[in-house]
């Protein structure tokens, strides 16, 4: 049994699998695309009978710049973060937009969850601390949920600290 083959055995106490948050979903997105496209054509068509017709063309030139912005905030949406917490490991790993990864390996009897918090906002960031470094965790979420999380990984983390439970067998 290799330490790979150990880690995989090894009960999960806390995983969890954060996304960027997008509030219009592809219907939307379409629904969206026509009505701006429509109102955009029939503005450029009004302008076009006054004898406007290079406003037409910025009509135009309007619509594929939104598309152009949604395309791109849809294709930041393919990152995420995963955490996952067993008594032995604490693993982080970030993938980029673009497919990059990124993977953290810590020691969870050595990692310390803090956060940074205000009075209006809440908790502004929550990150790792270990050997004094720091590794941010959960920036995709909001306050609230962010608060949630910090819960729950701090109860994940607590629960590693304690080690692995054993029930005796009378």
């Amino acid at each position: 049994m290799t330490a790979d083959n150990a880690s995989e055995l090894e009960p999960t106490i806390f995983s969890a699998t954060i996304t960027p948050h997008r509030s219009l979903g592809s219907v939307g997105f379409v629904v969206l695309m026509v009505l701006f496209g429509a109102v955009s054509f029939l503005a450029g068509i009004a302008f076009l009978l006054m004898g406007a017709w290079p406003v037409f063309g910025f009509f135009g030139l309007d619509v594929l710049l939104l598309y152009w912005a949604f395309r791109v905030s849809y294709r930041s949406a393919a990152a995420y973060e995963e955490i996952k917490v067993t008594a032995s490991a604490l693993t982080v790993r970030k993938v980029s937009p673009r497919g990059q990864v990124r993977e953290w390996l810590l020691n969870p009897l050595w990692v310390r969850l803090d956060r940074e918090s205000t009075e209006e906002f809440g908790i502004a960031r929550l990150f790792l601390t270990m050997r004094g470094k720091q590794l941010t965790v959960a920036s995709y979420l909001g306050p609230d949920e962010r608060a949630d999380f910090a819960i729950a990984l701090g109860n994940a983390l607590a629960e590693a600290k304690r080690g692995p439970v054993r029930t005796v067998l009378h």
